[in-house]
Parts: C-alpha cells; structure tokens; sequence
C-alpha cells in the first residue's frame, strides 16, 4: 500500500499514464531499507522489531538506486520497520535524489529529532509521512510505545518548518474510527497538509485481532463520517486521500480518490504492473504489503532488477488479479476494480479476487436487508505478512442467519465496458460511459456522451454536502463557499 508522504500536487508524480502501463514502468517503488523499528506496533504487517538477517550493504542499495532509475522510476518512498535507523540512510536519501527521482519517507517518529529532519532535507528528502493512528491514547496503545504520539506532532512541526511538506497515515480500525474527528484538529494545527486514510489489514501482528478489524458492514457509516471530514479538511486546505482498500465506488470514491482535478475512481491493484516493493535483503514483490513467496520475484542478488521485474509479468501478476467470484465476479464495477486490494482480500479470503471491504456491497446488501461478517476461525502461522484463517457471514441487518444465495447482486455492467467513467449529477456513484440511464438511482443522464468532460470537482463536493445532510452553521458556511466558488468558475 502507498505512503502518506506526499502532498497533492505531489501525488501527479504517480499518476500512471498510457505508457507506463504499457511499458510496465515501475512508476512508484516502495523500499523496506531495514527491518529493524523503535515501536512496537500490534496492526504491523510485517512484524517489525529487529534487522532482517542479510540486509544489503550502502554498495548494493546503491546499486539499487541505479537499477531504479534505468526502469524510470519516478517516486521511492523508504519504509521500515524505521528506516533512519539505518546508519546510510541519508546517504541513500542522497543518491535517489541526484538520481533524478523523487524520495519520499513512511515513518513512526519516535526518534525523529529535528537534526535527522534537517539532514533529510539536506539530502534531498522532499515528503515525511508520519503514522498516526489516533488520539494520544489510541494511538500510544496501537504503536506500543508511551508518549509516541508527542513525538508524531513535533515531527509533523519539524518537518515544516525545513519546508518538507508533512503528510499523515492513519489506520483505521475499532480503536481509531470513532476518533477520527477528534484527532483531526491536533494534526492540523501541527501543519499537516496531507491525511491518507487506511483500514487495518488481519495481517502480520494484526492476523488474530478479531478486536481491531472494522467490520464490512461497518464501512458505509464509516465512509459517511469521512466524507465529512474530508469537506472540513478542504476548508482549512488539507487533502484527505484513500489508501488501496479504502472506498470503491460508493457515493463518496471521488472525494479521495482525486488527484488530476478531475473526478478518479480506484482503478485495480498495480502489483506487479506499475507498483514495486523491495524488502531490506533485496526480494523483490509487487506490493510491499504482499507474501514474498506468492507474490516476489527472487532477489536482486541473484538477477539484475530488471529482470526480476520483467518475470513478475507473468505469475506473479496473475495471483495479483486472479478470476473473480461471489460479489465481485458480478459486479458492475467488475472490469474496472478487479476486487480492489490484492492484500485485503487475500487475508481474509485466502485468495484474493473476492473483497467484502467494499462499501458498493456494503451498501447494496444493506438495502436488501443483509450484511457481510467476518469471524476469525484459524491462527496465523506468525510470519510476516501472514494471515489467520476467517469465514464469511451472510446475516440480517440485526444478526441473523442468512444463506450465502441470498447476497443480492447489483446492476450488470454494459457489455464490454469503457475505460471511462463518469459520476451521476444525482447520486454522485461512478457510470460507465454511454449509460443513459443511472444504473444506481435510476436518473437519466443528460446529454453524456461517451467523451463528454467530467463535471468539476468543486461541483460534485457541492453535491456531497447536501447528500450527507450536513446541519450545522459550519457546514451551511463551507457549503456557501463551496458554492461561490463554483459559480466563479463557472463564469
């Protein structure tokens, strides 16, 4: 999954393009420079804590750095564990810099003084995503580490006040999605500008806390409560944008998922295609939060990178976007979606292809009366990146048993479906191009041709306050001036 580094304007950097795809450019690269962490985290994928055996050495990751760049690689953001800890960072910092690519940083904070700021900064570091999983309480709990939360906001200070734009990354699970709102006001007045939103993952440390994982039928009302902070957010200049298993196509997926300037909607997980991970002995993966033995491609020590990356084409990228079934597989956002995050199916699934973290089907089952549930039946084996083992529930809205036929399915997808999408002006849910009617709410689409231009951003976040039916004298005023600058750039 990506970091929370960047800033908007930032984010184009990612932003694939025809030929990225059809090259396979490994636009973004996400690399584990050690294994080794300060904190103490109990949702860490990885289960971090102590150096892998065999890192690489500062020759080999430079190396790295080279191999990189030939690919054209344009953005590496360095993870950990906590990569600082790591004697050469900054020297590794240094060479993607003079590289020509951008560096970006994923990081606790717990010891990121203001000179490691400074010296970053030096070293051409240009975005720090700082974790933050809730207020002072949650978040200490959730990192393992009393007082850590203390030290995300002096980071989040230090880091602007050297002029690196600090952005936020925050889980989201039962502990922290009640607080979001209360955490929120700590993080703003510290200067952050960028808040990337994610759920918790069953995985590595989290696999067996049944306790912490948000529930599907959990994630409407969820998704509600974030589209209200993300318009409180975009009053006070600050972009909320969705990790990889964040949305899919509800009512609010152009909120977060806008980075061009024009409306976006997830578009299928890139491992493999245009997203690569290293990890800190130099296995290659798709994704960094993906199994090395399902989804890697050996190590940049026994094979040039490059052609680790080109057999990743095959294989690997086929586990990444196996068939679809149950919901998935007749979805109408099926084509475009391919059941969202590789890594959030596959840990409760067993393989990915089958995503029941997606608020469409959420909100689809609700209005039939049902809703999805997952309970955990199988430890995990205790590896990172590992999963226990979960089942499915079809229930009633109040928990009662209900046959797994009885899942609804939605609207079917127009045969051979554009790659255009659009979003209705009634319900704010994505269409395919050429829909003359919305699929979802049943209103005639006006004038839409299939290379019609996408309504404003501004207009549609218009549209998203009057849906959520925001009350307050606040919102009524974020909501006029929304509107004012709609007619301004109307005129």
């Amino acid at each position: 999954m990506p970091d929370g580094a960047a800033g908007r304007a930032d984010l184009s950097v990612r932003t694939r393009n025809s030929s990225d795809e059809g090259k396979r450019t490994p636009v973004h690269v996400v690399w584990e420079l050690t294994l080794a962490c300060n904190l103490k985290c109990v949702h860490c994928g990885s289960r971090a804590g102590r150096a892998r055996p065999n890192e690489l050495s500062t020759q080999e990751c430079l190396e790295v750095v080279h191999q990189l760049r030939d690919l054209g690689t344009r953005e590496i953001s360095i993870i950990g564990g906590e990569a600082y800890l790591r004697r050469d960072w900054l020297e590794i910092v240094a060479a993607i810099s003079q590289a020509g690519m951008r560096c970006s940083l994923q990081t606790g904070a717990r010891a990121f003084t203001p000179q490691k700021i400074a010296a970053a900064r030096a070293a051409g570091l240009v975005a720090a995503g700082v974790s933050v999983d809730g207020p002072p309480d949650v978040h200490d709990r959730l990192r393992g580490v009393p007082g850590s939360f203390e030290r995300c906001i002096e980071a989040i200070r230090n880091l602007a006040a050297v002029g690196i734009r600090p952005g936020v990354n925050t889980q989201i699970n039962r502990l922290s999605m009640a607080r979001l709102g209360e955490l929120y006001p700590s993080l703003r007045d510290a200067g952050f500008k960028l808040w990337q939103l994610q759920l918790t993952v069953p995985s590595g440390n989290a696999s067996d806390r049944e306790d912490l994982i948000v529930q599907p039928y959990e994630l409407p009302a969820l998704y509600d409560e974030i589209a209200r902070l993300y318009l409180r957010a975009q009053a006070d200049g600050v972009q909320i944008f969705a990790g990889n298993n964040v949305g899919y196509f509800g009512p609010h997926e152009h909120l977060w998922r806008t980075v061009t300037g024009e409306p976006e909607a997830w578009e299928a997980c890139q491992a493999a295609q245009t997203t690569l991970a290293l990890e800190a002995d130099g296995t290659v993966k798709g994704c960094p939060a993906l199994h090395k033995d399902v989804y890697g491609g050996g190590s940049i020590r026994e094979r040039p990178l490059a052609a680790a990356w080109d057999e990743m084409a095959g294989e690997v990228r086929r586990r990444v976007s196996p068939p679809l079934s149950g919901f998935c597989g007749s979805c109408y956002y099926a084509s475009r979606c391919g059941g969202g995050c590789t890594w959030t199916a596959g840990a409760v699934m067993g393989t990915p292809g089958n995503n029941p973290f997606c608020d469409y089907r959420a909100r689809t089952l609700a209005r039939a009366g049902l809703r999805e549930r997952l309970v955990l039946v199988g430890a995990s084996p205790g590896e990172p990146f590992d999963s226990a083992r979960w089942t499915l529930l079809t229930e009633t809205l109040d928990g009662l048993e209900a046959p797994a036929d009885a899942v609804p399915r939605g609207p079917a997808a127009p045969a051979d479906a554009p790659d255009q999408l659009f979003p209705c002006a009634s319900c704010n849910q994505f269409l395919f191009a050429g829909e003359e009617t919305c699929v979802h709410c049943g209103t005639a689409v006006a004038a839409a041709p299939a290379q019609a231009p996408l309504p404003s951003v501004i207009a549609m976040l218009n549209r998203a306050l009057e849906a959520i039916g925001r009350e307050d004298a606040a919102c009524q005023a974020e909501l006029t001036a929304i509107r004012a600058r709609s007619a301004a750039e109307a005129r």
